[in-house]
């Protein structure tokens, strides 16, 4: 029996085996996820972003919590930084979602960003495909913390909730920032301190200026993810939102825009492989900066002969 048909029974030691291969791009990594795909699309996937600081980590382990009173099962993506040393996730799997590390229903796996975009791990969604067609009910993905920059989580949700919290420095400037325009819910965290409720007001005042919400305004929900308070609430939220999608059929057309970059994301990766990765290509490009370095060729010409090469091949 193989990897992927193991997966497809439930086994967590194959799905994380999976989820390493794909993540080094191993040579067997693509007929995995052909073979598992079919199997996919079950899982409601859920974003957890904002900026460093907020307690996404904290507010995630409370949410497992809620989803597995219900009897729901539950796989957590943790997108870290990357480790300068081993190329690995720095933060490792999160000592703060320790509870759930012995529950068989429960699956967590910390990723390293590895210089993706977005506060993203390139291999997230592949890693995310593996967890839903292990059975996971709800795949969590959390990402990074790295402010303005983690809009990609939008591509690869169903439902994506955006973490504030008071002490987030400028609050406008935070509410101005792209993350604004991604959230389905808000959760402004760390309730009991001072400004969290100021917090709320003015993000529903920024709400309230935008008519376009397709029949769901992103509800602002008060937690603590310390105490658990407002957790059941925001749940209940992302819930909402799951219906709310599914009653106007707008689920698919979501998953269909984020599988149209995915695609892109793949024929992308393949040209650049092959454009770079021959010793012939990297002996060039390096010929290239010698003549642009003595201003002999402007970089962009040099570059315009690459895409010429593309072209013809």
């Amino acid at each position: 029996m193989n990897i992927a048909e193991r997966v497809l029974k439930g086994d967590r030691l194959a799905a994380a085996r999976a989820i390493t291969l794909v993540e080094s791009e191993g040579p067997d990594a693509v007929d995995l996820l052909k073979e598992i795909y079919p199997h996919t699309g079950r899982a409601h996937r859920v974003g957890i972003t904002g900026p460093p600081g907020a307690g996404k980590s904290t507010l995630t382990a409370e949410l497992i919590a809620f989803f597995r009173k219900q009897g729901k099962t539950v796989g957590v993506l943790a997108v870290d930084p990357t480790s300068p040393f081993s190329g690995g996730a720095l933060l490792g799997d999160r000592i703060r979602m320790s509870d759930w590390f012995t529950d068989p229903d429960v699956f967590i796996r910390s990723m390293a960003s590895r210089g993706g975009t977005g506060g993203l791990a390139m291999a997230t969604q592949d890693a995310a495909d593996i967890l839903d067609a292990l059975g996971k009910n709800y795949v969590f993905i959390e990402t990074v913390g790295v402010g303005q920059e983690e809009l990609d989580i939008v591509n690869i949700s169903d439902t994506t909730v955006v973490v504030l919290y008071p002490e987030a420095g400028d609050r406008i400037q935070t509410m101005k920032a792209g993350l604004m325009e991604i959230a389905d819910v808000f959760a402004v965290n760390k309730a009991d301190r001072e400004g969290a409720d100021r917090l709320a007001d003015e993000i529903k005042v920024m709400l309230s200026l935008r008519k376009d919400w397709q029949g769901w305004e992103p509800p602002v929900v008060l937690t603590q993810g310390l105490t658990g308070g407002g957790v059941d609430e925001l749940a209940k939220a992302v819930l909402g939102h799951m219906e709310r999608l599914k009653s106007r059929d707008m689920l698919m057309k979501r998953r269909r825009k984020g599988l149209a970059l995915k695609i892109k994301t793949i024929v992308d990766a393949h040209v650049k492989r092959s454009l770079w990765l021959g010793e012939e290509n990297r002996q060039e490009i390096e010929r290239a900066a010698e003549r642009v370095a003595a201003r002999r060729q402007t970089p962009y010409d040099a570059a315009a002969k690459f895409i010429d090469r593309l072209r013809n091949s």
